[in-house]
């Protein structure tokens, strides 16, 4: 106990000379703390024992190793601290950016946004293009290859980052012809904005390296997974609203003549089509075809006991058997009139990114504010990027998180009419 209760001491002590001074140092520093402790714990114990206390030579001997046991991990640790300290790859990597192109800005602007982050730019090369006076973001541009190899060699570089376009196909493959020797690590930051519509993510095909640009955001398993806990949820939920599901319906069928049940067209995954199930809020009217009309505030065709199932969300209710027939998720992206989908997917980049997983009762944009009538097209496009937010980072507990939001707050909304 004495030894462990000194080692913080002995830590602090031995802290500014685990490299210094050099191997010899530390290794008599070490020894004569040893030495000390294992004094230190003979004496405490002969003063116990001259007190009248028991103790055995057995419990000194472990208690001798232990406490030297404790010093030694600890002088270890302070090693391996110095030692990972003085590793270059421990610290932020120093990059070189080949490309002062657009994308090339963006690398160094990511960088600096984060000054603690683990990369810093070093410099930026590019011999193919006039140096920029003042550099780019205040990195320095190079336009020499014996300077960027200087650098290099120098163990001023960690890494090299190609940021050329993808048609400059020659020029990335003589870089890497001339880098190829030096003790760098190169990495190819191919510009897919353009071509990528939500994932950039890498990945390998048979060996192949391959960058996803329109790819299903999750793996088999997990979306089993969620398939799973779907049909227990829907199922857990039904069963005790029988009774209030039963009364809702005698509640539309009285408000109004017309069917319990509104059916409407809609795209499921990957783009099958079902029947989205909801308690009847309108009155019975006739549609113009391939029109849909968005209800909206004080709308006529409502009905009264339909415009407090609206308010509430206790019209969406019926899904739960969409949600049993595999055909929607509890929480995902909400599915939209077929008419609006054939519209929006024009106006809004990656609007049919969001079918492909399976469309929710609630979601990401519902919870944040983002339901009911859309009149604008930002308003959509706010909605899309919920979605594709909630896509990319998709979890069980996210969907915990999205039910319990929904419990809370989701239930009155003010855009729900």
């Amino acid at each position: 106990m004495l030894t462990v209760a000194l080692l913080p001491r002995y830590l602090r002590t031995a802290r500014g000379s685990v490299a210094p001074q050099g191997g010899t140092h530390a290794l008599t520093q070490t020894i004569v703390a040893l030495v000390c402790a294992s004094v230190l714990t003979v004496a405490a114990a002969m003063w116990i024992m001259n007190r009248g206390g028991t103790i055995t030579t057995r419990w000194i001997a472990r208690t001798v190793l232990a406490g030297d046991a404790a010093l030694l991990l600890g002088r270890a640790a302070l090693l391996a601290l110095a030692l990972t300290r003085d590793d270059p790859r421990a610290r932020q990597r120093r990059v070189a950016v080949v490309g002062a192109t657009a994308y090339g800005r963006v690398a160094v602007e990511r960088m600096q946004l984060a000054p603690q982050g683990p990369f810093v730019a070093a410099c930026v090369f590019d011999d193919d293009a006039p140096v920029a006076a003042g550099g780019i973001g205040g990195v320095p541009v190079i336009d020499d290859w014996n300077a960027l190899r200087d650098l290099i060699r120098g163990g001023e570089i960690d890494e090299v980052w190609l940021t050329l376009p993808m048609s400059h196909e020659w020029r990335i493959q003589r870089i890497v012809r001339e880098l190829r020797d030096e003790f760098v690590e190169l990495r190819l930051l191919p510009d897919v904005r353009q071509m990528a519509m939500v994932d950039r993510s890498a990945t390998d095909v048979l060996g192949m390296p391959a960058i996803n640009l329109a790819t299903t955001p999750r793996s088999a398993p997990e979306l089993w997974a969620k398939f799973a806990f779907d049909r227990l949820f829907a199922f857990g939920v039904l069963i005790p609203l029988l009774p209030l599901l039963s009364m809702l319906a005698i509640a539309v069928k009285l408000s109004s003549p017309g069917p319990v049940l509104f059916r409407q067209r809609r795209k499921g995954v990957d783009g099958r089509e079902f029947d989205i199930l909801k308690f009847r809020t309108m009155r019975v009217h006739r549609a113009q075809p391939g029109v849909v009309r968005q209800a909206s505030r004080n709308d006529a065709r409502i009905t009264r006991v339909g415009a407090f199932l609206r308010r509430t969300s206790l019209d969406e209710l019926p899904q739960f058997f969409n949600v049993l027939f595999g055909q929607m998720s509890v929480v995902g992206p909400r599915p939209h009139a077929i008419e609006h989908d054939d519209l929006y997917r024009r106006l809004i980049d990656c609007y049919m990114y969001r079918y492909r997983v399976r469309p929710g009762i609630t979601g990401w944009a519902q919870v944040n504010g983002y339901r009911g009538e859309t009149r604008k097209v930002e308003a959509m496009e706010a909605r899309v990027k919920f979605d594709l937010f909630y896509m990319q980072n998709w979890s069980f507990w996210f969907d915990m998180k999205i039910i319990l939001l929904t419990v809370v707050r989701g239930f009155i909304g003010r855009n729900a009419f």
